[in-house]
C-alpha cells in the first residue's frame, strides 16, 4: 500500500504517527528492504554496494558505472572464477588423495593454470578503481611558499575560494574545491607551502601537505625544478609568467598566469587529460577499493599455489583463494561493512 500526502510535513508527521501506532508496524530502517535482500541471496554484496553508489551518482559516468555492477556485472565475473577455481580444488585434493608414496610433486598444468588465473586477477586490479569516478580525481596543488598555489586553485576554479597574500605561510591548511572538468569530477587542493619552519601551526600544515602530495593522483607542482616530489603524475607549472623575467618557463613546465589567464586553458587540458586514464572506462567494470583488496588477496594466494611443489600446499591456496571470493561477494566474513554499507541507504530504499 502507498500513500501520497497532501500538504505540508505536518500532515506527513501525523500519517506516521498514526501508522506508528498500528500494533507491529514500525518505519523501515535505511536500508532496509536491501539488506533483506542480501539477507535472502536475491542480491550479493558487489550487486548492493553498485545500488548505494547508484542512489549516491552525481553524473552519468557515475550512474553508468554503479549500474553496471548494481546488474550483477562484478558477481558474474566472479562467479566464473569461483567456478574455475573450485575445479583447480577438486583436482589438487583428488591428486593427494590418489597419489602413491612414490609420488612427489605437482602437476605441471595445475600449477599452469593457477598461475594463468592469478595473471588475470592482476589484470583485473591493474584496471582503473571505481574511487576517482565517485569522489573525483584528487589534483594537489603544492610547492614552495608564496609561489602562487593559492592565486592559482583561484584561477583555475573560477572563485576567490584562497586567501592570496605577498605573505610566505598565509595558506596553513589545505583548501578543497570541487569542479567538473570535460565531465570528470576533479577535486582541487590547495596547500600549505613546503618549507622548514620554526612555527606550530605552520609546521602541522606542512606534515598534511607532505601526506597529501603523497595521496594525490595528480599533483601540480609550483616549485623551481629542484626538490620536486618523487611522483608518476607531477606536472611542473611555471606560474607568474607575466612578469618581467618570468616570460621564458623551463624546460619541461607549463607556463602559467593566474593574471593574465596565460596558459591555464592548456593546463585544464593536460590535468583532463590525464584525470580521464585514471578513470574506468564508459563499459568497463571498475572495483571499489574493498573489492580491489579482497581479489589482491586471492591472486596472492594462487600465486603462490602455482609456485609451491607441495599438493597439500596447493590445495591450502585454493581454499584460501575461495575464502576470498567468498568474502568479496559476501558469502562470509563481512558483518563488519554491512552497517555502514546499508547506512548509506535512504529510509527502507
Amino acid at each position: 500500500m502507498e500513500f501520497q500526502c497532501h500538504g505540508g510535513r505536518a500532515v506527513v508527521d501525523v500519517v506516521l504517527r498514526e501508522l506508528g501506532a498500528i500494533e507491529g508496524l514500525r518505519e523501515a530502517l535505511p536500508g532496509e528492504f536491501a539488506r533483506r535482500a542480501f539477507k535472502n541471496g536475491r542480491i550479493d554484496l558487489t550487486e548492493a554496494e553498485g545500488l548505494a553508489d547508484l542512489i549516491e551518482a552525481e553524473t552519468e559516468s557515475q550512474r553508468r558505472a554503479a549500474l553496471a555492477v548494481a546488474e550483477g556485472g562484478v558477481r558474474r565475473q566472479v562467479e566464473l572464477w569461483q567456478d574455475r577455481v573450485l575445479e583447480l580444488a577438486a583436482r589438487a585434493e583428488a591428486a593427494i588423495d590418489y597419489a602413491g608414496d612414490d609420488e612427489t610433486g605437482v602437476d605441471p598444468n595445475l600449477s599452469r593454470e593457477c598461475g594463468a588465473l592469478a595473471f588475470e586477477l592482476q589484470d583485473w586490479l591493474d584496471r582503473p578503481r571505481v574511487e576517482p569516478l565517485k569522489d573525483g580525481v584528487r589534483v594537489v596543488i603544492a610547492g614552495p611558499p608564496n609561489a602562487g598555489k593559492s592565486s592559482l586553485i583561484n584561477a583555475l576554479s573560477g572563485r576567490e575560494r584562497a586567501i592570496v597574500t605577498d605573505i610566505p605561510g598565509t595558506t596553513r591548511d589545505h583548501i578543497e574545491v570541487p569542479l567538473a572538468l570535460e565531465g570528470v569530477p576533479i577535486l582541487l587542493i590547495d596547500t600549505a607551502g613546503l618549507r622548514e619552519t620554526a612555527e606550530v601551526v605552520e609546521q602541522i600544515g606542512v606534515e598534511r601537505t607532505r601526506s597529501l602530495v603523497d595521496a594525490a593522483d595528480i599533483l601540480l607542482w609550483l616549485g623551481e625544478g629542484i626538490d620536486e616530489p618523487v611522483h608518476p603524475r607531477l606536472v611542473w607549472v611555471h606560474p607568474r609568467s607575466d612578469l618581467p623575467g618570468r616570460e621564458v618557463a623551463p624546460d619541461g613546465s607549463l607556463p602559467v598566469s593566474s593574471v593574465s589567464g596565460e596558459g591555464l586553458k592548456a593546463l585544464l587540458a593536460h590535468i583532463a587529460q590525464i584525470a580521464h586514464s585514471l578513470l574506468p572506462a564508459e563499459d568497463a567494470i571498475s572495483l571499489n577499493r574493498r573489492q580491489a583488496g579482497e581479489l589482491a588477496h586471492a591472486r596472492e594466494d594462487l600465486e603462490a599455489a602455482a609456485q609451491t611443489e607441495d599438493l597439500v600446499l596447493v590445495a591450502e591456496g585454493l581454499r584460501s583463494t575461495r575464502a576470498a571470493f567468498d568474502r568479496l561477494t559476501g558469502r562470509a566474513g563481512v558483518e563488519d561493512v554491512l552497517d555502514a554499507l546499508f547506512g548509506r541507504f535512504c529510509l527502507g530504499k
